[in-house]
């Protein structure tokens, strides 16, 4: 199967179902034959990312590079990852990968700078927070980064968390405050940098959306850009 993007998905669920969803909406295709070849590997027993990285549980990657190793196995031609803080593993994963591995930090610094944004601050697990391949990203392209206080990054956790437990609209509701909590410091945007957190707010049609920036979205519209070169390369 040529030109076949391969997702290496599960964490969580309903992220990777979101993910989904955004690449065939941003495909336009105009039958079932014109949206992108996807192979899914949806696996929710991969341990947590951020346990491990706050110092408990155990690491992600063993599970991280089998998913990988399965994904590889159908031939797909590129590899995207629906979980910010699992990127934190992505050097390790690309080393032993053959194809690219895009990188959702990076999708979302070229969109700010395409929308000439210089100022954000990050909505993220306290794991993605403590690797910090967002600043090193940003920084690249002269994004200026605020992190959320140590009181709206509790509460942050704490609707992420209520999302992946299926309580959406409660968990909503809290990161929405956060948003507006953090749209007060006077940024330009916000980067929704965990995939439970634009899922949830658009399950309330948040009115803070023209103001964020969806990680995930940005991940998925590379996507469909990195097919649409990768079909050309192929005829």
């Amino acid at each position: 199967m040529s030109a076949t993007i391969g997702i290496l998905g599960g964490m969580g669920p309903l992220a990777t179902l979101d993910f989904v969803q955004k690449i065939i909406h941003h495909t336009h295709a105009g039958s079932d034959q014109e949206n992108i070849p996807l192979q899914i590997h949806c696996v929710p027993q991969i341990p947590d990312r951020t346990a491990f990285l706050m110092g408990s549980g155990e690491s992600p990657l063993p599970a991280l590079t089998a998913g990988l190793n399965t994904l590889i196995a159908t031939k797909v031609s590129c590899i995207t990852i629906p979980c910010n803080t699992a990127h934190y593993w992505h050097p390790d994963l690309q080393s032993i990968c053959s194809v690219p591995i895009l990188h959702i930090a990076q999708t979302c610094a070229q969109q700010l700078t395409h929308q000439h944004i210089k100022s954000v601050a990050l909505m993220a697990t306290d794991g993605t927070l403590k690797a910090g391949f967002y600043s090193k990203e940003l920084a690249q392209y002269g994004i200026e980064l605020t992190l959320p206080s140590t009181r709206i990054q509790e509460k942050v956790m704490s609707g992420i968390y209520l999302v992946k437990a299926g309580s959406v609209e409660e968990g909503a509701k809290m990161l929405e405050d956060c948003v507006k909590d953090l749209l007060s410091t006077g940024v330009e945007s916000i980067i929704l940098g965990c995939t439970e957190i634009p899922f949830a707010l658009d399950h309330i049609h948040s009115e803070t959306k023209p103001f964020t920036l969806d990680a995930t979205d940005t991940l998925a519209k590379a996507c469909v850009d990195w097919y649409a070169i990768a079909k050309q390369e192929t005829l």
